[in-house]
């Protein structure tokens, strides 16, 4: 089996998992706002939360009274992420595969992101949905200063044996419903 093999069959058992997890309504943010209250003033970037990913937004609201808070824009394909500032009730628009953006706002360069995904490990793997995105943009930022990671998930979707390639950026945290697993 190749490794595109691999991950496709890995993304099918992750997305099943996780939307049986989210089908429960377990999932919710009082770990990531407990993680995200140690870095009051840091700017971060989340993200808008699409089908049955785990909803950041109220973490995030949390963090927006406290600093700046962006949500990543996809400008074209093959290019890392940029982020817009987002505040609680700003005005939205579609993005890229039909993730919602800030319609308007300054651009920030965030030390920590929130990353979705479909599949993490607890060695800090991080299987997402393809394009390669965060793994360009994390790279890009750890390029220039530290940089953390904060994979958020239900707990459903940690695979053990995570087909993993030398561009995949690591997770520095990864943060469930039910706990928090420091990678580092």
């Amino acid at each position: 089996m190749t490794l595109q093999e691999r991950k496709d069959a890995s993304r099918k058992v992750a997305f099943a998992a996780r939307k049986a997890a989210y089908d429960s309504g377990v999932g919710h943010a009082a770990h990531l706002s407990s993680v995200l209250a140690g870095y009051r003033g840091v700017p971060l970037a989340g993200y808008a939360q699409m089908r049955t990913e785990l909803d950041p937004t109220p973490a995030m609201e949390e963090a927006a009274a406290h600093g700046p808070v962006a949500l990543p824009v996809i400008e074209a394909a093959g290019e890392p992420l940029k982020f817009r500032q987002w505040t609680p009730g700003c005005e939205m628009v579609p993005g890229a595969f039909g993730a919602a953006i800030p319609e308007s706002g300054d651009w920030i360069t965030p030390e920590i992101l929130i990353v979705p995904l479909v599949a993490f490990s607890r060695a800090g793997g991080r299987l997402g949905y393809g394009g390669g995105f965060y793994d360009r943009t994390l790279e890009g930022l750890r390029a220039v200063k530290p940089t953390l990671a904060i994979g958020f998930a239900f707990a459903a979707q940690e695979l053990n044996d995570l087909p993993l390639e030398p561009t995949d950026q690591p997770l520095d945290l990864i943060v469930t419903e039910r706990e928090v697993i420091d990678v580092v």
